[in-house]
């Protein structure tokens, strides 16, 4: 029975570990050409260079699918439900900001994305947390570069009116 029960584990890790990269190779296909187009843009001096957000995100959706897999793993979906439903919901709405800002170039409406991953990625954050303290505590790296990606989407939206909208 530990087999079967280490098979289904593994495949768990591997299935909220893939739906995370599902989310990031969503996003992915809208930024196919994001690296020549930010360099486009006008941006803060505390912008970091395009190539620092490939890594960055690799790093941070590994982390965070594996924060799910822990939930998942120590309670199932039935109990950690309404946890790993958020966790859901903010990975589709990550995966919605790229199109948003590189492919349909909405600055404003990539900013109001950000804010609201912010919101989920609190709720998220939270109902790990009262699951399992250390799979919330996992998503305080992302919590933090969400809250940098909107101050960042933000100040490039602002300084790029030509090519972001109003």
């Amino acid at each position: 029975m530990s087999g079967i029960r280490g098979l289904q584990q593994s495949l768990g890790l591997v299935a909220w570990v893939g739906v995370s990269f599902i989310a990031a190779g969503i996003g992915a296909i809208a930024s196919v050409n994001a690296g020549a187009f930010y360099m486009q843009l006008a941006r803060p001096e505390w912008a970091p260079p395009a190539s620092v957000f490939g890594p960055v995100w690799t790093l941070l959706y590994a982390l965070i699918g594996f924060a799910a897999w822990w939930v998942w793993r120590s309670h199932g979906f039935r109990a950690a439900r309404i946890a790993l439903t958020l966790f859901l919901v903010q990975l589709a709405v990550n995966a919605l900001w790229s199109w948003l800002f590189f492919g349909w170039r909405l600055g404003a409406w990539a900013f109001a994305d950000t804010v609201l991953l912010w919101l989920l990625t609190v709720g998220t954050l939270i109902g790990f947390w009262r699951l399992r303290p250390l799979a919330g505590a996992l998503l305080i790296p992302y919590l933090l570069w969400v809250s940098f990606a909107s101050a960042l989407n933000y100040s490039v939206w602002q300084l790029n009116p030509q090519w972001l909208g109003p």
